[in-house]
């Protein structure tokens, strides 16, 4: 029998097609389910594969390898899809990829399989990373192969053979989670018009009912990269984490949009992204001394080009990796804290300050006496600004 790595969440959909392996195509099916910080569900899924006819069934801790090595560059070039999206799952799904291809070495497996649609994203990252991997590596896309075509068919399959499902009644929708964020999508939040349910939030408090007063911490940076919290120095895992609970305790990071898939289609999620949404804000604090001003614009130009390769699922080609280094190399003097201040759902930069890379000179900008800059400079530099204006203008065209 051909053997095939089965990324396995212990859902509705991976547990179908875990059965849906074995019954309808023959395979041996190794389930492999990567912790990124989804929490207590991994233990559950191991046992649950076991007990579906998994021949085998791991998991493996990808948390610290998640953060140091995907979370981070990417706050490193703060990266933001479409203005909103921090790409919580975006860059979650190449992680994962790579566990799959290293499983199936591992293993002696032919193929992979996933339990992404044929509607979104997931699909293209896990199988254009896994691919960039193991060029020979086969893919086996169920949802793109089976007759079944909707949650329906998966609990009447499920019930068919016995395979125990979340109850969906008081969840109407599906959730992704990992140590940057958790999405919510399908169900009732198809109707764009539709609020979120109550209750639906995991990391945060509604913003109205958190803490009346608010909170001050210090963020710090090395080279773009957060290192510490409060002067305490934590592992990239341990240091997300904190700031997830900080932040998530005032409200911070809920998103609602409606964004384009790289398929071709809008697509509403809802996302909460306490710690990143806190990190993203302090970063920018910290580069708003240490980055000079045409590096910061140069950055901010590339940016959209970089989340959109990231949410594309082109992690490891060559056009992001040389993009990467180019921001890295931008954040070699940014190094710093930033003072936060958080408070019902807002992360408001309150101070920020950098002893050994500081571009802010204070005697140069204050409007007090002192300092080398000398005003009078500044008439011929307008002189020569306004020239093509005032030539224009005298021709009347301007």
């Amino acid at each position: 029998m051909s053997r095939v790595i089965l990324a396995y969440s212990g859902g509705l959909d991976t547990s179908v097609i875990l059965k849906w392996l074995i019954e309808e195509r023959g395979y041996e099916v190794v389930c492999y389910t990567a912790d990124v910080g989804q929490g207590e569900e991994v233990e559950e899924a191991v046992a649950k594969a076991y007990a579906t006819g998994a021949v085998e069934a791991v998991a493996e801790d990808l948390r610290e390898e998640f953060v140091e090595d995907y979370v981070w560059p990417a706050i490193r070039a703060n990266a933001v899809y479409e203005n909103y999206y921090l790409l919580g799952t975006s860059l979650a799904r190449p992680v994962i990829a790579k566990g799959l291809v290293r499983a199936a070495e591992t293993f002696g497996a032919e193929a992979i399989s996933h339990g992404a649609t044929g509607k979104g994203n997931d699909q293209v990252r896990f199988e254009l990373s896994a691919y960039a991997l193991k060029p020979d590596i086969r893919v086996v896309a169920p949802w793109r192969e089976w007759s079944m075509r909707g949650r329906a068919d998966l609990v009447a399959y499920a019930d068919k053979h016995d395979i125990p499902v979340p109850v969906t009644a008081e969840k109407p929708y599906s959730t992704d989670a990992n140590l940057l964020h958790i999405s919510y999508e399908g169900g009732v939040l198809e109707d764009p018009w539709v609020g979120p349910p109550e209750g639906i939030f995991n990391l945060t408090v509604d913003p109205e009912e958190a803490p009346d007063e608010a909170q001050e911490v210090i963020v710090s940076f090395e080279r773009g990269t957060p290192v510490a919290v409060d002067g305490t120095e934590m592992s990239p895992a341990e240091l997300l984490a904190h700031c997830n609970r900080v932040a998530g305790a005032h409200g911070i990071g809920r998103v609602d949009l409606v964004e384009n898939r790289f398929v071709g289609m809008k697509n509403r999620g809802v996302y909460e992204t306490p710690g990143g949404t806190l990190l993203h804000h302090a970063h920018r604090a910290v580069e708003s001394i240490t980055l000079d001003r045409e590096l910061a614009h140069l950055r901010d130009q590339l940016m959209p080009k970089y989340a959109e390769m990231v949410y594309y699922g082109f992690w490891f080609s060559p056009e992001r990796r040389a993009l990467q280094n180019l921001m890295d190399d931008l954040q070699s003097g940014v190094t710093g804290e930033a003072r936060m201040r958080l408070y019902k759902g807002r992360a408001m930069v309150v101070g920020r300050r950098s002893d050994s890379h500081t571009l802010y000179d204070q005697e140069t900008v204050t409007f007090e006496e002192g300092g080398t800059y000398d005003q009078a400079d500044a008439t011929g530099f307008i002189r020569l600004n306004a020239l093509r204006l005032r030539m224009q203008a005298g021709r009347g065209l301007g």
